[in-house]
């Protein structure tokens, strides 16, 4: 499996979001944090707010903010918003809308079965939360203006 940037752009802004929660965070400073152009920026935060993963505040100081705690907001929540379905390989034996013919005899799509498992344990079970306190303690040793999302 091989996020694109989507994936890999869209959790550094989330990881940045939530390390600056205190306030509504704009584009342009998550942009200028992380290298990530602003157009691009709000086309993954567009996707993040349809997913119910960030809400947007207006007026002066508006931004963005995470829509509900990052105790809460799992990778696997994040990646499934901006890259859809996380499995490695697509088995039809394990899809009720689809039929495999050699799905009574094939070994192999218990193999892939046990990828597509492992990749959702893990992405689900790391928490935005964890990136955040990583990320904080980055910061702390290696100081503010430090891009800590590489």
């Amino acid at each position: 499996m091989k996020l694109s940037t989507k994936g890999r752009y869209g959790l550094r802004a989330l990881v940045d979001l939530a390390v600056h929660e205190a306030d509504a965070v704009s584009i342009q400073s998550i942009a200028e944090r992380q290298g990530i152009s602003e157009s691009y920026l709000e086309q993954l935060v567009r996707l993040l707010k349809k997913a119910g993963l960030v809400t947007s505040v207006r007026g002066a100081g508006g931004g963005y903010r995470l829509a509900k705690p990052s105790t809460e907001i799992s990778v696997g929540d994040i990646l499934r918003a901006l890259e859809g379905n996380l499995d490695a390989v697509s088995c039809a034996a394990f899809q009720e809308e689809q039929s495999c013919q050699s799905a009574d005899c094939c070994v192999t799509k218990f193999v892939w079965k046990k990828i597509n498992d492992a990749i959702a344990q893990t992405v689900d079970g790391i928490y935005l939360e964890e990136l955040v306190q990583d990320s904080r303690a980055v910061i702390e040793k290696h100081g503010k203006n430090q891009n800590v999302m590489c």
